[in-house]
């Protein structure tokens, strides 16, 4: 049945409304005028292409939007966001602004400028689709031209916007420059939180263009499981892939942990169309596995016992993943696990601790397995078993490699350590948990030695605060009498290593646990014995995972983030790290402040800008003019 008011009694209803008090009393909150929250920011696009502009604005509602051409009015462009017709030459240089108003005023964002370039395809910047930038994990980003040593400062450099999210961001952020998403051609940055979300936002505007979750039904993110390295929550922690090429718009390939109402923890690689979050692949899949221990024995992947810490790799066409432990709570074991990338079929298992149920685990501070261009994966792992007696080949009997340098092939028969290095005191560093795998390795480009050999190197360090140099096409395995790898600079990072290093321009770069920022020189394919420079600052735990940006090997700095209660985003000069040229705590006011620190932070560069996770965002710096 339909109720109707008749016309009287709705003539009277307003009055009696006010006599009640139905017409709003004094606690009513005062209407807000408009204000700009995130601002137009400046387009590219190819000659006959549209360029879209939009604007974040808060305020009581409604608001209305018009948007300016040059100065006048733009006929029908009334919404928070504005396309333009397929652009023309006499486009280029073009202003636009948006007015927004209410009821209680009205307001005008900044100018964006609109550029139009002539051919086919949209110039494109620089894309981070893989933690610390390349397979090598060098932590370098080459091709940066807008950040300098000269206009990285307070007076011009500094902290833009905060794109807030639902969880931790443990995750380095990735990176696509010219993205074509819904219409628009956007810089993306995409963000993975411990509440099992991926985020794609505009890093010009802030705008989000897209957000997934990654559970199930009546699923939530992993509880901390007893262990306090991640939490409260356990959603994503490691560093997801991108391949831009794959599928029809692209892929991001990241694995989740969550906990059913039935209480079965689940382990789920998933791929993601990079323009729209939507899943591909009738994804996602369960991370499952068994591995032979002896005769017709296994050992199987229990989810609920792993988190995938280690960040993704992509490899020929394989995801990597590896996994470690909740602390060190036993039964655990050493897995890679691997993925076809164009079908999510699992195509590989290896247990490197198949005999032990107390590790190794790989951890490496959020580093990933790194991969040479024979195809060959490289990792550090763990403390844990290791057997020194040796077989006929020279492994441990048990095939527990525990505080090793491993070197994995992926041809032929599967997933298989080809190659190893163990220091000579490994049984006493694991029984007193001295990890090696507490840091990242990472590999380092060809290098020539004095005898003109050229020399394919890997560097890591860990708890014992040694840096180990192998050589990766002889790493020299096991010596129960002393380390025979390539070089060994012991005691070189007092405090130990929770983090990953980073290379630029023959130098590589370590910051320690309650240590400075240390830059060692190579010469003749080794490391100096003695740091070339060192920051002032010193970083609490886990030290600093250092990243590098340079325009070729011009204008090298070295950015690190330090996890204090105020967290500070530090820069260098790459050639002297007692020269900072800026730290965000120097501008007047607290400008750059940017709340609590969180810990195995790598800061992200790309075309001009500087991304770090926290507790509950991703902070965008960058020029402020």
């Amino acid at each position: 049945m339909n109720s109707k008011i008749s016309p009287a009694f709705a003539l009277l209803l307003p009055l009696f409304l006010i006599a009640c008090g139905g017409g709003g009393g004094s606690g009513a909150p005062a209407p807000l005028a408009p204000s700009i929250t995130a601002q137009p920011a400046n387009q590219t696009v190819v000659i006959g292409l549209p360029a879209t502009f939009t604007v974040t604005a808060s305020g009581t509602a409604p608001l209305a939007y018009q948007w300016q051409k040059g100065g006048a009015p733009i006929s029908g462009a009334t919404a928070s966001s504005y396309t333009t017709p397929a652009t023309a030459t006499t486009d280029d240089g073009s202003t636009f602004l948006v007015v927004v108003s209410n009821g209680s005023g009205s307001t005008s964002s900044g100018s964006a400028k609109l550029t139009v370039v002539a051919g086919t395809t949209m110039p494109r910047g620089t894309d981070v689709t893989t933690y610390k930038n390349d397979q090598g994990r060098s932590g370098q980003n080459l091709t940066e031209s807008t950040l300098n040593l000269t206009n990285v400062a307070p007076t011009s450099f500094g902290l833009l916007r905060t794109l807030p999210v639902d969880g931790r961001v443990d995750a380095q952020p990735l990176y696509l420059s010219q993205l074509s998403v819904a219409g628009g051609s956007f810089n993306t940055v995409f963000v993975a939180t411990e509440h099992n979300s991926v985020y794609a936002f505009d890093s010009d505007s802030g705008a989000v263009l897209w957000h997934v979750s990654l559970l199930g039904t009546g699923e939530t993110p992993s509880d901390d499981r007893g262990c306090s390295q991640v939490t409260p929550e356990i959603g994503v922690t490691s560093t997801p892939v991108i391949d831009r090429t794959a599928g029809a718009h692209g892929t991001l390939y990241v694995v989740a942990m969550s906990i059913d109402a039935q209480s079965n923890y689940h382990q789920r690689l998933h791929a993601l169309d990079i323009t729209t979050g939507a899943e591909l692949l009738n994804g996602p899949v369960e991370i499952t596995a068994s591995f032979p221990v002896t005769g017709t024995a296994t050992s199987t992947f229990d989810p609920r016992s792993y988190e995938e810490r280690a960040a993704l790799l992509l490899l020929n066409g394989t995801i990597y993943t590896s996994w470690t432990s909740h602390c060190d709570i036993a039964p655990y074991g050493g897995w890679i696990i691997t993925y076809a990338q164009s079908t999510l079929a699992r195509n590989g298992a290896l247990n490197v601790a198949a005999h032990s149920s107390a590790g190794p685990a790989i951890w490496m501070a959020g580093g990933g397995p790194a991969a040479d261009a024979g195809g060959n994966i490289y990792l550090l792992t763990a403390n844990g078993a290791f057997e020194t007696t040796m077989d006929a080949n020279g492994f441990p009997s048990g095939q527990d490699f525990g505080n090793s340098f491993l070197k994995i092939s992926n041809a032929g028969a599967g997933l298989k350590v080809l190659d190893y290095f163990t220091m000579f005191n490994e049984v006493a560093e694991s029984n007193g948990d001295q990890d090696l795998g507490s840091g990242g390795g990472m590999l380092l480009p060809d290098l020539m030695d004095s005898s003109s050999t050229v020399r394919h190197l890997m560097v890591g360090a860990g708890k014992d605060g040694n840096i180990y140099v192998v050589d990766r096409d002889s790493m020299s395995k096991f010596n129960a009498g002393a380390n025979k790898n390539y070089q060994t600079l012991g005691g070189a990072l007092t405090g130990g290593i929770w983090s990953t290093p980073a290379y630029f321009n023959g130098t590589v770069y370590y910051g320690s646990v309650s240590g400075t920022l240390k830059a060692f020189a190579i010469a003749s394919a080794k490391l100096g014995a003695t740091p070339q420079s060192q920051s002032t600052a010193q970083f609490t735990y886990p030290g600093t995972a250092p990243s590098v940006s340079a325009n070729g090997t011009a204008n090298g700095i070295v950015w690190a983030h330090e996890n204090s209660g105020t967290a500070v985003l530090h820069a260098y000069d790459a050639a002297n790290l007692a020269h900072e040229i800026y730290n965000s705590n120097q501008a007047a006011g607290n400008r750059d402040q940017f709340g609590a620190g969180n810990k195995y932070i790598t800061p992200m560069i790309a075309d001009g800008k500087v991304f770090v996770g926290t507790p509950n965002s991703v902070v965008v710096f960058g020029l402020l003019h």
